[in-house]
């Protein structure tokens, strides 16, 4: 058994060293198909990170009435952080929002003197209501607006931001969708280009195969030096990938920082180096293996 298996692993070498040119080409087209892969996964990277950063930046603010008691406030605060849909509940109490409004407005000498001939803060308190989905808001606000908390409650923004969630909502589907669809069909593409390219090496040496056909080696032992040959391709075309994504990464990095500060593909991909690593070489040794597998079956079932 040892000694079959170092003969299919001697082969294989002798194999893809023997067609130097074809092996070249083979591990060329698997290095552009896992740098598809490589790619669409920063950009999954990407729009997750940046629909993440849209989707922190809205929320639904509630705004209590003046004379509303701070226990009562909290209460509803309470009860609100006890939703499902609830991510986090940020409070803000009467005294911040007038801390708040007089720095907003420091510069403005008229908004100055009219808060300092004020005997009372004109400001109620507030909570800021983020949801665990942007899907979520409607069942909050419609919670919200329940006529129990009318008693309590000024006024619910959720109207004013439900044509930027229901946006951001469709933005979100579409690139799920969208880059799914993609990917299926670029990695279907580089599945075939990879078979043909891999049967056009196999087909070189189809006359061996039938001599061994012949002295009467078994299927197994026919078909492990090419399946060889395919890890082979998938692992040096995996480290070749990401030797040319790298640079790439490098040099894109400034330029996407810039449209969206909060993502940094740089960081990313040396935080992830491993992941990616083996993200590549289990698709590329994955992709030799089953494309030579296919690809010598042929003249394994004449």
């Amino acid at each position: 058994m040892a000694t079959s298996l170092f003969r299919i692993i001697k082969y294989g070498f002798q194999n893809f060293f023997r067609n130097g040119w074809l092996s070249t080409t083979t591990i060329a087209i698997m290095v552009l198909t896992l740098f598809v892969v490589h790619s669409l996964v920063v950009f999954s990277f990407i729009t997750t990170t940046a629909l993440t950063v849209l989707t922190n930046k809205i929320d639904v603010s509630v705004y209590f009435k003046v004379n509303a008691p701070e226990d009562e406030v909290l209460a509803v605060k309470s009860a609100v952080e006890k939703l499902a849909e609830v991510k986090s509940v940020e409070y803000v109490s009467r005294e911040e929002a007038l801390a708040d409004f007089r720095s907003k407005h420091a510069t403005d000498d008229t908004i100055g003197k009219a808060l300092a001939e004020l005997d009372d803060n004109p400001l109620g308190a507030s909570i800021n209501v983020k949801a665990k989905d942007p899907r979520e808001y409607a069942a909050i606000a419609a919670y919200l607006n329940n006529n129990m908390l009318s008693e309590v409650i000024e006024k619910v923004n959720y109207a004013q931001n439900e044509v930027v969630i229901e946006r951001l909502i469709k933005i979100a589907d579409t690139a799920e969708k969208s880059g799914l669809a993609v990917a299926i069909v670029l990695i279907a593409i580089a599945f075939l280009v990879s078979f043909n390219t891999i049967r056009l090496a196999i087909y070189s040496n189809r006359e061996e195969i039938g001599i061994m056909r012949l002295v009467g080696a078994s299927n197994s032992f026919i078909r492990g030096p090419y399946l060889v040959e395919g890890i082979m391709y998938g692992l040096i075309a995996a480290v070749l990938s990401l030797g040319i994504a790298a640079p790439a990464i490098s040099f894109a990095s400034p330029y996407v920082n810039v449209f969206i500060p909060e993502v940094n593909i740089s960081k990313y991909f040396v935080g992830n180096f491993w992941r990616l690593f083996g993200i590549q070489a289990l698709v590329g040794v994955g992709l030799g293996i089953i494309s030579s597998a296919f690809a010598v079956r042929r003249y394994l079932n004449k």
